[in-house]
């Protein structure tokens, strides 16, 4: 307890004098910094959501450790809690990943609340993290694939997370390497409720979760089926802010219509394309953007213009049959546009393959058109030297191929013989001696092509 704690509590009357008084409960003490929860001593508040707030605790037994502690705030049921907790508590014991934060424990207090215990993390959230460092776009895809490492793994336990934002996605830096978690893995399932006016905000008001980042499915009160491609969108939601450096929707906007505007959006509202949202807003909130990704703001544009913008889209799609089918498919695209490879997100255009190819294929193709230069310049000089060093030759040569022509287009000339008289244009009389003609058959005939009338 702190000093004002023992004050106060030292200020209510103690023996029979209290007889009458209020009592004071020391539940509140137990369950804030310097009190203690089973086996673990609370340290001091590392956060608090909507959902409970987050101890940092010291485990007593079996091992002395530092762990994070999170308790559920009060109006949840806590058997149901535990008991969906219990479902999936077997495969997260299983679950071993670099990228994922272990969950240890979880229990209830003595005041009835439900608590999880997992592994402590010293890192902050992942937008945060690649803002405070300036990381480019080809860095924050490299790191956002370790998190898609991570989903993928959890989802072939048969773990679905449910609640994937950048405050559940924290990353530290080890040994001057950047690593993510991904924290909180069974706690949101133990927790979830449908997205009602009664579950979105707690008895003082405050909202509950975080809906800008909750699939179409998880906002629809009558599809109870969720599977791993709720995960998909969410991932999609937090890919987005990497690139755009802000979210889909405005969440002001999002939240100021209640929670049937909120489902509208979330569930028929199409989002813009990131590149598109970033040249939507202000001038200095881009520059600022761009900045923040090491780079300026055309350069950004033309970046997420293209496979970016349609690798978010597709993870965003509303109809979950739409989107990647697996974390996998989502982190071969993105590897995929950084190593310039086609996307499956993209039309499969021949235009935009033939693209993809020459930025593949970059160096090769630069050595092979000097090549083709090179050659072609070195025929032009061998035909222009050949030519100033012989040029009567060169105009016989023209002079024997035009009488060639002229002596074959002689010889398969038809005779003439048929003419009319002068004078006589426009008349139908015939020339003397061609009386003949009318009665006759000609045609040339005999070896020595005489004239013979038939």
């Amino acid at each position: 307890m702190n000093p004002d704690q023992i004050n106060k509590l030292l200020s209510w009357p103690l023996g029979n004098d209290a007889e009458g008084a209020p009592t004071m409960s020391l539940e509140p003490f137990a369950e804030g910094p310097g009190g203690q929860i089973g086996r673990y001593k609370l340290l001091r508040v590392l956060g608090e959501g909507g959902m409970g707030i987050v101890y940092l605790a010291e485990q007593m037994q079996p091992v002395r450790r530092e762990v994070a502690l999170k308790i559920i705030k009060p109006g949840m049921d806590s058997k149901r809690v535990l008991a969906r907790f219990e479902t999936e508590e077997q495969a997260l014991a299983i679950m071993e990943h670099p990228h994922v934060a272990r969950v240890y424990d979880a229990g209830l207090a003595s005041s009835g609340r439900p608590y999880f215990v997992m592994e402590y993390v010293k890192g902050i959230p992942i937008t945060e993290h690649c803002d405070r460092y300036n990381l480019s776009i080809e860095d924050r895809l490299h790191l956002f694939l370790h998190v898609c490492g991570a989903i993928q793994h959890a989802h072939q336990k048969g773990i679905i997370h449910r609640d994937l934002k950048p405050s559940n996605i924290l990353v530290v830096v080890q040994d001057d390497e950047m690593v993510p978690k991904v924290i909180d893995f069974g706690v949101a399932r133990a927790v979830s409720r449908p997205l009602t006016e009664r579950t979105l905000y707690t008895e003082q008001g405050q909202l509950v979760g975080t809906p800008e980042y909750m699939s179409p499915e998880q906002a629809d009160l009558n599809n109870q089926d969720i599977d791993t491609r709720t995960d998909i969108y969410s991932l999609g939601i937090v890919l987005y802010e990497l690139l755009a450096g802000m979210l889909p929707f405005d969440p002001q906007t999002l939240r100021e219509g209640g929670v049937e505007h909120i489902r509208k959006v979330i569930c028929q509202e199409a989002p813009k394309t990131p590149s598109m949202r970033l040249g939507r807003t202000s001038t200095e909130e881009s520059a600022e953007c761009a900045r923040r990704r090491h780079t300026d703001l055309r350069t950004l544009q033309r970046q997420l213009c293209g496979d970016l913008d349609w690798i978010a889209l597709k993870a965003l799609e509303k109809d979950r049959t739409r989107r990647y089918a697996t974390v996998e498919a989502m982190a071969v695209d993105i590897h995929n546009y950084l190593t310039h490879q086609p996307v499956t997100a993209a039309p499969p255009a021949l235009l935009y393959r033939a693209g993809k190819f020459v930025r593949r294929h970059r160096q090769a193709l630069a050595v092979l058109t000097m090549m083709v230069l090179v050659l072609g310049g070195v025929s032009l000089a061998i035909l222009m030297f050949v030519r100033a060093a012989f040029p009567g030759g060169c105009a016989d040569a023209h002079r024997k191929q035009e009488i060639r022509r002229s002596r074959s287009e002689d010889r398969t000339a038809t005779p003439q013989h048929i003419c009319r008289s002068p004078g006589a244009v426009g008349s139908r009389a015939n020339p003397p001696g061609t009386e003949g003609l009318r009665r006759g058959h000609y045609r040339v005939g005999g070896s020595r092509g005489k004239a013979v009338w038939a």
